[in-house]
């Protein structure tokens, strides 16, 4: 654990190394040009693939492998959407909102409308008395003994694995994504407009190309698991036993980025689909640093190399951890209700 929180905070932004990592925020343009090679191409190879495979009649299982590599490719391109919305994928503004949205429509995801969310994210991640928007629903032992029988059972069905994950993830990208928030700004809605109208471009290009069933055969269950994957990575980094939560007066946003939010160290062929964001404690210590520089971050930086990571193995374990205990200072299961 470190330091004291105010301590902390101190000690860390007037550290030479804090003051270094601004280096690592610069965007690369032919980084970001060949990432989106290396993946678009596979993609639309892939896809072509399945096209081609299911016209020619071939049975459904047999596009499930180059369905699921496809999946694994939809989380990349998230996370260029994701990096553009940090408006670190590109120096340029507006490329960064262009192939950003570009990227959104792919992935299901309204550009303005969730990097609002995702701003908010970032600044209450960890907070107790800032929660509801852009994370996942936590809720303390106290808050969940002292809440309704209505409110326990919507929430023990809600951070249930099978529910959370191949329930709620598809259909929070294929419906959820497709209204604007009551209180959403006319940019945040404009947002939802132009991806919802992007889709039903891509439906009808579909329709009179290769037909509407088989592209909602590759399409639909494509965003569904890329939705149950990208889901995963973002509860893991935020929910596993050690995490850092605090009430907002004493809520640190150092602690908040390096011991809320989990260096998930995952194998190579996986830190790949997943665009480096295991590296998610340096993404929330300086999130304008683009996933093409934060390995390079990581292994330049001693300071970032004293977080515990979490392994595939270990993550395993947040599956079911349910709520946060403010005497122990760490999540639990539903189990610790019976003590």
């Amino acid at each position: 654990m470190l330091a004291e929180p105010v301590d902390v905070k101190k000690q860390v932004t007037r550290s030479e190394w804090f003051k270094s990592l601004s280096k690592y925020e610069k965007p690369v343009l032919r980084k970001s040009i060949w990432q989106l090679i290396n993946t678009f191409v596979p993609f639309i190879a892939l896809w072509t693939l399945m096209i081609v495979m299911l016209q020619r009649g071939a049975p459904y299982w047999a596009i499930l492998p180059p369905l699921v590599i496809t999946s694994g490719l939809m989380v990349r391109i998230y996370i260029f959407f994701h990096d553009c919305t940090h408006s670190s994928f590109f120096a340029s503004r507006i490329a960064n909102k262009v192939v950003g949205a570009f990227c959104g429509i792919l992935t299901f995801t309204p550009f303005d409308m969730w990097r609002t969310a995702h701003t908010t994210h970032h600044v209450t991640a960890e907070d107790l008395d800032h929660r509801g928007t852009g994370d996942i629903w936590t809720l303390t032992i106290d808050e969940y003994r002292a809440a309704s029988k209505r409110t326990r059972i919507a929430y023990r069905i809600f951070r249930n694995p099978i529910f959370l994950f191949c329930v709620a993830a598809p259909v929070l990208f294929l419906f959820i994504q497709r209204f604007a928030n009551k209180t959403a700004t006319k940019q945040a809605k404009d947002s939802v407009t132009i991806c919802n109208l992007g889709l039903l471009a891509m439906f009808v290009l579909a329709h009179f190309t290769i037909g509407l069933k088989i592209y909602l055969m590759i399409q639909i269950p494509a965003i569904a698991i890329a939705a149950a994957f990208g889901v995963w990575l973002f509860y893991v980094q935020h929910q596993y036993e050690e995490v850092y939560w605090d009430r907002h007066e004493q809520w640190d946003p150092i602690r908040a980025a390096l011991e809320g939010s989990s260096y998930y160290k995952l194998p190579k062929v996986l830190q790949w689909f997943s665009g480096n964001i295991g590296l998610h404690h340096i993404h929330h210590l300086r999130p304008r640093i683009p996933n093409y520089n934060l390995q390079q971050c990581y292994d330049e930086v001693p300071e970032l190399r004293t977080i515990e990571p979490l392994t595939l193995y270990r993550s395993l374990n947040s599956l079911f951890l349910a709520l946060w205990d403010e005497q122990q200072r760490k999540m639990v299961t539903f189990r610790a209700l019976r003590t």
